[in-house]
């Protein structure tokens, strides 16, 4: 596992020039209410739209969100649709957009008709000029490119056969990056992989590469192969091959094919997943990581956006939480500290319709009694919250020389554990504060307890939940553990 938080930091430090087709994503939402009698097609009542930076827009938004500087130079027309992109894209605070306005052509836009319930795509109408742009405005676009190069640490070129990307925009860029010293990554579109010579990485789809390669790519195997074609004629280090649900395969040009299944996830749209993985990509290749590490990272970013609605961006935060083990996160998102935000959480679960359990104590030293009241409170509720004494309650409870370990460190140890949602931590003597916001279903104690001893019994049972008494392990007692440890030592 690669240190996710040091190229995280690394990444915020990037710029990254990315250049290619900006279009503008409109996404209307609704249900399908009856059969048209005009036609034999069905009629959606709309419910909601919504407006979306796409295509090579998407891609800068992406790097943006990764905490990265993003330089975007795109091309829009003169109408509305332009206006709109040009003012959302000023709203970005990470992204510098350089638009060159051609008013000879329109802004690409797509509009996309989705069920709601389904996340099934309907119909999608498109408003576009698919030719490469004029000489005029290729000469532009060369011009708004070039001066900004060496400001970049990588450059990605996002081609969706729109028109900025022609041949001589594209010569022209990776020409100047090579110079410099700067890494190209293209997200290419065209089956002639030779127009983006001396690129640094290809990362086509396997629809894109298997026509460029004239190739079946339905095989790992079958996809290295291919590419030590593909990498010749396009003179690039390596080729990424993403192939949805079947995951990706990174062939680099010295070395072994890299495969990566694909996370398991709730697919709702699968719209700029493409975009995600060429930013992220970018964002963590710029940042210095190596071939594995950045498909990895990418592998993760595309699970992420694909289990979003419309066109979505991956937040490292969201990166993170795909990437890391359950337990990594444990210190940050499942401990509260006294006082602290409890209520959201709460709230999120309580619409859910989730059942909400309580236990409680000091944890001074884990050990398999407490584990056994934790897993059987865990196995009567869907989310368990445990309250945890601060340090100064303990001492308060226990005597001088106790805490043996430190609040954060027991909240971290129960906060690992996999019958833990959340660990609160509380100041005072009893939890009786806790339980009355909480209000829990089921209050969960060791069977060396009595009902009537357990405190918040009462509000428990008032608003109709339970009392939960869990066998106790003999032999196990935290202050007995700690007795003879101290007797061990002298």
């Amino acid at each position: 596992m690669f240190d996710f938080d040091a190229l995280s930091h690394a990444i915020v430090r990037q710029t990254v020039l990315c250049v290619g087709d900006l279009m503008l994503d409109e996404f209307v939402y609704g249900e399908v209410s009856r059969i048209s009698p005009e036609a034999p097609a069905p009629v959606i009542a709309v419910q909601r739209t919504e407006t979306n930076i796409g295509g090579a827009g998407n891609v800068a938004r992406n790097i943006a969100s990764l905490g990265a500087r993003c330089i975007f130079v795109g091309l829009i027309g003169e109408d509305e649709a332009g206006a709109k992109l040009k003012a959302a894209l000023s709203q970005e605070g990470l992204i510098e957009s350089v638009l060159i306005c051609d008013p000879e052509r329109p802004t690409t836009r797509k509009v996309r008709f989705v069920s709601e319930h389904f996340s099934t795509h309907m119909l999608r109408a498109d408003w576009e000029l698919a030719s490469p742009a004029s000489a005029d405005i290729e000469q532009k676009l060369i011009d708004a490119i070039l001066p900004l190069l060496p400001r970049a640490d990588i450059v990605l070129l996002s081609d969706y056969a729109k028109g900025v990307l022609t041949a001589r925009v594209i010569r022209n860029v990776i020409d100047e990056a090579r110079k410099l010293g700067k890494r190209v990554i293209v997200d290419p579109k065209s089956a002639n992989f030779a127009i983006y010579r001396g690129a640094t990485l290809l990362t086509p789809n396997r629809k894109e590469f298997a026509e460029a390669t004239r190739s079946r790519a339905d095989t790992e195997k079958s996809i290295a192969d291919a590419a030590q074609d593909a990498m010749q004629l396009a003179d690039c280090e390596a080729v990424l091959v993403t192939q949805g649900e079947h995951g990706m395969t990174l062939v680099p040009r010295k070395g072994e094919a890299i495969h990566v299944p694909a996370h398991p996830v709730k697919v709702r749209d699968v719209s700029g997943a493409g975009d995600t993985v060429a930013a992220v990509l970018a964002a963590a290749l710029g940042a210095g990581a190596d071939w594995e590490t950045g498909l990895r990272m990418a592998n993760a970013a595309a699970a992420v956006a694909v289990s979003k609605k419309g066109t979505a961006i991956v937040t490292s935060a969201e990166l993170r939480r795909k990437i890391l083990p359950h337990a990594s996160l444990a210190a940050e998102e499942k401990i509260i500290a006294a006082g602290g935000d409890l209520a959201s959480i709460l709230l999120d679960w309580r619409k859910q319709g989730l059942r909400v359990g309580f236990t409680n104590g000091c944890f001074d030293i884990l050990h398999p009694g407490h584990v056994k009241v934790l897993t059987a409170a865990r196995g009567a509720c869907d989310r368990l919250v445990v309250g945890l004494n601060s340090d100064a309650s303990v001492k308060r409870l226990k005597g001088e020389g106790r805490p043996v370990q430190d609040e954060r460190a027991r909240a971290e140890v129960l906060a690992a554990l996999e019958a833990v949602d959340l660990v609160a931590i509380f100041e005072e003597d009893t939890p009786i504060k806790l339980i009355t916001q909480i209000k829990p279903s089921v209050l969960a104690k060791g069977g060396d307890y009595t009902r009537d001893q357990v405190v918040g019994h009462e509000i428990v049972e008032k608003s109709g939940g339970e009392v939960l008494l869990v066998e106790v392990l003999p032999g196990f007692s935290t202050t007995s553990l700690v007795d003879r440890a101290r007797r061990g030592r002298a």
